[in-house]
């Protein structure tokens, strides 16, 4: 009876102080998409050696958990805890460069990697060949698939057979792995970070226990299995500030009412409604972001209760955009970020 009365006083004291919130989200993935390892030539994908040993000296420096992804599912899908500082270090497209420049510094740190290759550019200029890939499996990096073509998989989506040729392209990346490496990956990554409905329906068919964007945010249990979000690495966004910024965030739970697909129709730019009921937040510090465009507005919906609407004041530009949402908790001491994703395929 006492240490039911301590529980209660000591739940009690963390809502008061504004705690609750952080040990109430611990079992939350913060993961990390990188490309290029000091390859000044492709800027917008690359970072450097300097900028990526500082950002794993922040992780051992913090005392961050660096686990596999399939760790991280495999523990949220058994309803493991996963440790209270948990970090994921993600590499796309299997460049050379991970093996020469990235791999060496993560084995200095003792931190393990998964690295989501394209089987038809395998051994291709500046990819990693089959014998790279298995001397780098038998030293601990995980696989996953990331497409044979690495094509723009929604493109032509209204076109005859377009699911059946998306289907095709992933099971023969699935059929090269069992080839040259012996097993069938677990985890999808899409091309360019890009999906939509229909294709989050294609890549459950094909077997896949979760699928992987590169929308900014933060992994928990609660979301979607299919279209899981990674802070992109590259470019502009390597800075080793803004990296440990992202270390500490937290998931915000968006829940998107409307439109009901990422692909950006007749309308544009598109109306994100959304509910943020059950959140955390202070939401006078909620705020919206849109890649080259100023801070948008976001509107609470009249006489709806933590309902919300965002739309941006210009069409959106380029082929993927996206609404980055972000708050604080009524502490200030924490923040929290959701992205959405837009495309506009050809």
């Amino acid at each position: 009876m006492a240490k039911a009365a301590a529980k209660l006083w000591f739940s009690l004291v963390l809502l008061l102080t504004g705690l609750w919130p952080v040990l109430a989200q611990a079992d939350q993935a913060n993961v990390f998409v990188y490309h290029r390892f000091n390859d000044a030539r492709f800027p917008s994908t690359n970072i450097s050696s300097e900028d990526f040993r500082t950002h794993l000296e922040l992780l051992h420096a913090n005392d961050f958990t660096v686990l596999t992804l399939g760790e991280v599912m495999s523990r949220l899908d058994s309803g493991r805890s996963l440790p209270p500082r948990c970090a994921v270090i993600t590499v796309d497209d299997a460049y050379q460069t991970f093996l020469t420049d990235g791999w060496p510094l993560l084995q200095r740190f003792g931190f393990p990697a998964t690295l989501f290759v394209s089987t038809d550019t395998v051994g291709g200029t500046d990819y990693l060949d089959w014998q790279e890939l298995r001397q780098l499996r038998r030293q601990g990096v995980e696989i996953g698939n990331h497409s044979a073509s690495h094509a723009y998989l929604l493109d032509q989506r209204a076109a005859p057979g377009w699911a059946e040729g998306v289907l095709a392209d992933i099971r023969r990346a699935q059929e090269a792995f069992v080839e040259h490496l012996g097993f069938k990956p677990r985890l999808f990554a899409y091309p360019y970070g890009e999906f939509s409905a229909d294709l989050i329906t294609l890549v459950a068919r094909a077997g896949f226990d979760a699928a992987f964007g590169q929308q900014s945010g933060v992994l928990t249990a609660e979301q979607p299995r299919y279209s899981l979000p990674r802070f992109p690495m590259g470019g502009a966004y390597t800075d080793p500030a803004a990296f440990r910024d992202k270390l500490f965030m937290k998931h915000l739970p968006v829940q998107v009412l409307a439109p009901d697909s990422t692909v950006v129709g007749s309308q544009n730019p598109p109306r994100l409604l959304f509910s943020l009921a059950g959140a955390v937040v202070a939401a006078e510090t909620l705020r919206c972001y849109i890649p080259g465009q100023a801070e948008c507005r976001i509107k609470k919906v009249d006489g709806q209760r933590d309902l919300y609407a965002v739309q941006a004041d210009a069409a959106l530009d380029g082929r993927r955009s996206k609404y980055t949402l972000t708050a604080s908790d009524h502490t200030g001491a924490h923040w929290y970020w959701y992205s959405q994703l837009w495309v506009l395929p050809q």
